[in-house]
């Protein structure tokens, strides 16, 4: 009799998890960044900012429509390329995902979010700063910081009015994001009455610059300008040095603007001359930037560069439009989103038609005794 209760027991207990599991919803939301590759970390950054956030939520215990949700992250690398970011991009629509962050990249994102928009399905960049990403009429695409036509022109009046400089030389990656950039910095610094003496281009793959320095050098330029990212940005620092342009102002945007940069340039003098823009504000005037950090370090030490505060805020955006809409299919929260109204760690965040963040605040910063030091 008493084996015959147990067994009655055990089977009841079964049904009732059962019944649980049953009203527990799972909601999945993409992440996608180079982790592999010369940016690897950066996407490792973005990717725990993702991470943290989707733990958050589960240790929350968040609702949608009445069920209690457990959300998963199911993350990609797109290698900064912009073939594999196409890829990861269907591979997430073929997992029929609820929602995706990222990518990193503007080379990457611009034709991963033809893509998303195809499958229906929203994505919000915490990086892409090409603005060329919210002109294509996509509903599904939104932008959580400002883009290069704030960077580029941020640092193009810096230099004019702020350090009056004279001349400068610009060089690029020929990526989406560093053509971008480095094109609105001189738009705006010769409408500045600036001078470009010298216009260079290089790759993202590049690590020897010796003969483009050169070549700028016999220009004399005041301040170079460098559309691109700190794989290359370090180590043209060390050979600008090389070259006697020590004196030699160089500008870039937020590509730059890491921490890694002081490790990749060596130790070069040039780091000084280092001037370079963010999208948003920094750590310590965000709304809930100093308390989260200081959470990202204990969970990640020593692993945080420029962006992984705002994919902490986009997995957060999206899951409030889930919540807000009472669900979590696309089509359903989709409108939600758009009317983003919440308060994040970055800022408050709302959009406005074309995806772009309202009001986005921007910070430039230069490098003191080997440490980033924000300017603004």
């Amino acid at each position: 009799m008493q084996v015959k209760l147990n067994v009655l027991v055990c089977a009841a207990a079964v049904a009732f998890a059962g019944a649980a599991s049953a009203q527990e919803m799972v909601v999945r939301i993409g992440h996608v960044g180079p982790v592999s590759g010369a940016q690897a970390h950066y996407g490792k950054d973005n990717e725990n900012g993702a991470r943290m956030a989707i733990e958050d939520l589960n240790a929350k215990g968040v609702t949608i429509g009445g069920k209690k949700v457990k959300f998963e992250l199911v993350a990609e690398d797109d290698a900064a390329d912009p073939k594999q970011g196409t890829a990861a991009a269907q591979k997430l629509c073929d997992a029929k995902v609820n929602g995706v962050v990222g990518h990193l990249n503007s080379g990457t994102t611009i034709p991963a979010s033809k893509v998303y928009n195809d499958c229906g399905i929203p994505h919000i960049t915490p990086s892409a700063t090409n603005p060329k990403l919210t002109q294509q009429g996509f509903k599904t695409t939104f932008r959580l910081l400002a883009n290069d036509n704030a960077l580029g022109a941020g640092l193009a009046l810096y230099a004019a009015d702020g350090l009056k400089l004279k001349k400068v030389a610009i060089i690029d990656d020929r990526s989406a994001y560093g053509q971008g950039v480095a094109e609105v910095f001189k738009k705006t610094a010769m409408a500045k009455g600036m001078q470009v003496v010298d216009e260079q281009y290089t790759t993202d793959k590049a690590t020897d610059f010796m003969a483009i320095l050169t070549a700028i050098k016999s220009k004399g330029p005041d301040a170079i300008f460098f559309g691109g990212m700190d794989p290359q940005a370090g180590p043209m620092l060390r050979q600008m040095e090389q070259l006697g342009l020590s004196n030699v102002k160089y500008f870039g945007g937020d590509g730059i603007c890491t921490d890694k940069v002081i490790e990749l340039s060596g130790g070069a003098k040039t780091l000084g001359n280092v001037v370079c823009a963010e999208g948003g504000s920094s750590l310590a005037k965000m709304p809930g930037g100093t308390a989260w950090k200081a959470r990202y370090d204990a969970k990640y030490p020593k692993q945080f560069q420029v962006y992984s505060p705002y994919t902490y805020d986009a997995t957060m955006v999206l899951a409030n439009a889930m919540v807000k809409a009472g669900s979590a299919d696309p089509k359903v929260y989709m409108p939600f989103l758009a009317k983003t109204d919440y308060q994040g760690v970055t800022a408050k965040i709302a959009f406005d038609n074309d995806g772009e963040l309202k009001n986005p605040s921007m910070t430039l910063y230069v490098y003191k005794d080997g440490k980033k030091v924000p300017l603004n």
